[in-house]
């Protein structure tokens, strides 16, 4: 049974704020992934590196990524084809690792496309969800048991948010 909670923001700090508020509350960061675009109009990406569960990257949200790079756990930053450069922090790294190599079973879609696919998001969430992030929107993903799905959802209802459930 794979399940999945995700809800788009419009903003990194409303991005952030969330994983704050899931963190306040006790959910497990290991069930968390943060995915967005990260574009550099101030600044240009020198590179990034892993040490460990954590990334040092230069850009102009650096300090967001940092940040989160903190309480998540795994990161990436990939350059996809029709979505350009992706940032992403959390056990979804090694899904969409797993997508680069099923995207083209999965009917033509991109990566993030087929990773979105493998954890049971229909294919017109994927679009809405691909288009979010097109328009430089972030992405909050929370996997787990549809109890720790609930959870999340009913946390971050507390702050005025609302996450979409999926369930395969």
């Amino acid at each position: 049974m794979k399940n999945a909670g995700i809800i788009t923001f419009d903003t990194h700090t409303e991005a952030e704020e969330a994983v704050k508020e899931l963190q306040k509350s006790g959910f497990d960061m290991k069930k968390l992934s943060i995915i967005g675009k990260d574009y550099h109009t101030e600044e240009d990406v020198v590179g990034y590196y892993n040490t460990g569960d954590r990334v040092m990257k230069w850009g102009k949200f650096g300090a967001f990524w940092g940040g989160l790079f903190g309480l998540l756990f795994g990161s990436a930053f990939f350059f996809i084809p029709g979505l350009g450069p992706i940032m992403i922090a959390g056990p979804f790294v090694s899904t969409i690792i797993g997508g680069l190599e099923g995207a083209v079973i999965v009917g033509g879609l991109d990566a993030l496309g087929a990773a979105l696919y493998s954890i049971g998001i229909p294919k017109d969430s994927i679009i809405k969800y691909e288009t979010a992030i097109k328009s430089d929107k972030f992405l909050l993903v929370v996997h787990g048991s549809m109890d720790e799905i609930t959870n999340a959802k009913s946390i971050l209802k507390n702050i005025g948010h609302d996450l979409e459930v999926h369930s395969a």
